[in-house]
């Protein structure tokens, strides 16, 4: 977030201010979601009794060029299906013995599997009063129906001489209405309103929210509040890039009335970053639905720590709707933030990738003393309504949530970039105010933010080169080309994730600032601390900033972050108190 307000005192750049554009596809360990709802052809008969046939499908509902016959033997046989004959598909077939499914041959063109001879005379019988069902035609259905309703709830075709007598035209197949949209985690909002909204109702209520900020199925937690009975919602308050995410960098953000709701429109992201005392005026509680990245210089977790406090201050009363970390709850990892450094890019002394959500990281602020810059009385008398998630566990990574991403910033448009950023954000830092300047920028022309990677002087065969070298866990690196505004290619290094289990989200970033050091032809980080205080409210460690200045390209990155991890599980352990899922 930090990386795209150059202009602003809190903040450099983490790169080049790449916009969106072509995404890299990513491999399987970072997209894999358990969480697949399919649905697709598939007989099945239930026992019924010591023996029963069924005959199931026809030609026309379901599309096969011939009527399958199920049979259901004794206790002790398992169930036999015919295939499709015209098409070979085989048939995952239910059985008794051995409390597997089996799949039948593709090419048994509509034979049954052999019987043994004591169910002959069982199956003869059955097969004869069957006669005249399968001799008449299967009615008639359109291609469209058939598409749509699933083999396994297909009516069983029916005769018309047994249903309605002589002349009676054939039933239709019942075609089923289409399967609701399930999602494995339901988020705050949607807790809220499937409780009646019990932790609002009868209340005035401001909300701090952004684009991001929508239910499951992507409407805007402001009109769900909007409509929702006894609750009034009279104000809106926006963060960094407003309520619509359409405001540009380096731009202060002014108050104004929102033309679509008639609202007023509070900029947190303007004079002032904290509520005022009249902002406040009237509102009974002060509902917070934003979306995290996991890494501490986004700012979003500013905005609502300072929320807090000025809530806390006015004796408002605070309500968080939780939403998913989307690197997961369970990566902590980079060095944590020196209580000199705290700013508005660093407004929690936490690892700069924190494994916490949004709502966990509000629960630390009221309960951990010294975190919030209220007196110990005002966070004691302070009023924190958590309305957490369902279904979310510390596993999950956001393309397990089943839930669509939206864009939070202009630069994160995807997971892929999110990862990224706190792969690469620190890595990538530059403040052209302040003329400091790693060397390092993230993207490939106007593609693959913080995913590709490039060096404003050296050629990027060198830069992968010396990347493959450095053989960091989890990470592989390929050169990747993209025409540029003026058609020449530009060139640079993809950074995939080969090992999600082995890979230190933070760990590239300190390899790069060594790097810097070895290519360049002077210690980039040679430079006053007045240049280098924006990085620093960045990266959070001053020490390592001062070995980076005397050491440069022979700094110990290895012991370095050997250091870094042994706080980081400190941290894990003591931050658990504040875990409101595992």
């Amino acid at each position: 977030m930090s990386s795209e307000f150059p202009g602003d005192p809190d903040h450099g750049q983490l790169g080049n201010g790449v916009i969106d554009g072509a995404v890299e596809p990513r491999n399987e360990l970072e997209t894999r979601a358990p969480y697949r709802f399919t649905t697709g052809p598939r007989a099945y008969v239930e026992r019924a009794g010591r023996t029963a046939i069924k005959a199931w499908g026809d030609r026309a509902a379901r599309g096969w060029g011939f009527s399958a016959l199920c049979w259901i033997g004794w206790s002790d046989f398992p169930v036999f299906l015919i295939t499709d004959r015209n098409r070979g598909i085989p048939a995952t077939v239910p059985t008794r013995r051995g409390g597997r499914p089996q799949q039948s041959d593709g090419l048994m063109l509509g034979f049954l599997r052999m019987a043994p001879f004591r169910q002959i005379f069982t199956l003869a019988t059955a097969a004869l009063g069957l006669a005249g069902c399968s001799a008449n035609p299967a009615p008639t259905a359109s291609a469209s129906a058939t598409v749509a309703a699933p083999l396994a709830v297909v009516s069983p075709v029916v005769s018309a001489s047994v249903e309605g007598g002589a002349g009676a035209a054939p039933p239709s197949p019942t075609v089923p209405p289409p399967a609701p949209v399930v999602f494995p985690v339901m988020l705050g909002i949607d807790v809220l309103e499937a409780q009646g909204f019990n932790a609002i109702k009868g209340k005035r209520v401001g909300l701090l929210t952004h684009p991001a900020g929508v239910n499951r199925t992507g409407v805007s937690t402001v009109d769900v509040l909007r409509r929702a009975k006894d609750v009034k919602l009279v104000a809106l308050f926006g963060p960094e890039h407003g309520i619509y995410g359409n405001e540009k960098a380096e731009v202060i953000i002014p108050n104004r009335v929102d033309q679509r709701t008639g609202l007023p429109v509070f900029s947190l992201y303007g004079k002032d970053r904290k509520p005022t005392k009249a902002m406040l005026k009237g509102l009974d509680a002060m509902i917070i639905d934003l979306q995290d990245v996991g890494t501490r210089s986004y700012t979003y977790v500013s905005a609502m720590r300072y929320t807090m406090e000025a809530c806390f201050e006015n004796n408002v009363e605070v309500v968080v709707l939780d939403r998913p970390n989307p690197l997961g709850g369970l990566k902590a990892d980079g060095p944590p933030l020196d209580a000199k450094w705290k700013s508005y890019v660093g407004a929690f002394r936490v690892p700069y990738v924190h494994g916490l959500t949004i709502a966990e990281l509000a629960r630390l602020a009221k309960e951990a003393p010294g975190v919030l810059s209220v007196t110990e009385d005002v966070r004691a008398r302070g009023r924190l309504t958590i309305v957490p998630m369902r279904g979310w566990q510390r596993s999950m990574r956001w393309p397990e949530t089943g839930l669509k991403w939206v864009p939070t910033s202009p630069m994160i448009q995807d997971f892929s970039a999110v990862v990224g950023y706190a792969m690469v954000g620190l890595g990538t830092y530059w403040d052209p105010r302040a003329k400091f300047d790693i060397g390092f920028r993230h993207g490939v022309g106007e593609q693959y933010a913080f995913r590709g990677i490039s060096h404003r002087t050296v050629k990027s065969e060198i830069v992968e080169r010396e990347l493959r070298a450095m053989k960091i866990p989890g990470l592989s690196f390929r050169r990747i080309s993209v025409p540029g505004k003026d058609g020449k290619p530009m060139t640079g290094v993809f950074i995939e994730i080969a090992d999600w289990d082995d890979w230190n989200p933070t760990e590239l970033s300190f390899y790069l600032m060594q790097l810097a050091c070895r290519i360049e032809n002077q210690n980039p980080f040679a430079v006053t601390d007045l240049s280098a205080s924006g990085f620093l409210r960045h990266m959070g460690s001053e020490s390592f900033f001062r070995v980076l200045q005397r050491d440069g390209a022979k700094t110990d990155i290895a012991g370095f972050l050997a250091e870094t991890r042994k706080q980081t599980q400190i941290y894990q352990t003591q931050s658990k108190r504040y875990w409101l899922y595992q």
